[in-house]
C-alpha cells in the first residue's frame, strides 16, 4: 500500500502524497542550499507530480540577484522543476533509497514569463513525456498564484553516483 493511496491493481493509477520534506530528501540527494523542493502535494506514479518551493528572502542567491530587486534566477526555477521530476522518476521507477541519481541531459524550450520573488509559493507541475528504464523526458511548468512563471521540457538520465 502506498502513502495516501491504496494498493493498485492492473490498469489503476497509484497516487502518493502529500510528501513532506523528509520524504523528498529520501528521494533526492540534494541538500541546503540546493534542495529546491519543500513538499510534494501529489504524485501520480508514472504520470505527474505537483510540488511546492517556498521562496523566502533567506535564499542565498537573493544576495546578488538582484540587490534592491530580488528575483529567483530562471536556471534555479528550471532546477526546481528538475528536482520535482527527479522525485517523480525515483518514485515511479521504484528507486527510492537506491542511491541512484537523476542527471540533466537536455533542457529545451525554456521560457520565463514572470519574475519569481521572495514570499511566494512556487508550484511545480511536471509530467512524464516519455519514460524508459534509464532515460526520461519531462514537461514542466512553474506557477505563482496560478500564473505561469516558467516552463521547460527536459531530459534526464538515471544513473549510479560517481565512484
Amino acid at each position: 500500500m502506498s502513502e495516501g493511496g491504496s494498493a493498485a491493481g492492473a490498469g489503476e493509477t497509484r497516487a502518493l502524497g502529500p510528501m513532506d520534506v523528509r520524504r523528498v530528501m529520501a528521494a533526492l540527494p540534494h541538500r541546503y542550499p540546493m534542495l529546491l523542493v519543500d513538499r510534494v502535494e501529489s504524485l501520480i506514479v508514472d504520470q505527474s507530480i505537483a510540488a511546492i518551493k517556498a521562496v523566502t528572502m533567506n535564499e542565498e542567491f537573493f544576495q546578488g540577484h538582484f540587490p534592491g530587486r530580488p528575483i529567483m534566477p530562471g536556471v534555479l526555477i528550471v532546477e526546481a522543476l528538475a528536482q520535482a521530476a527527479g522525485v517523480l522518476a525515483v518514485e515511479s521507477l521504484g528507486l527510492a533509497g537506491s542511491g541512484k541519481l537523476v542527471y540533466f541531459m537536455a533542457i529545451d524550450e525554456a521560457k520565463f514569463r514572470t519574475p519569481v520573488e521572495p514570499g511566494c509559493l512556487l508550484r511545480l507541475e511536471v509530467a512524464f513525456v516519455q519514460k524508459r528504464a534509464t532515460v526520461c523526458k519531462f514537461a514542466g511548468k512553474a506557477f505563482v498564484d496560478g500564473k505561469l512563471a516558467a516552463q521547460a521540457n527536459f531530459t534526464a538520465m538515471i544513473a549510479d553516483p560517481p565512484a
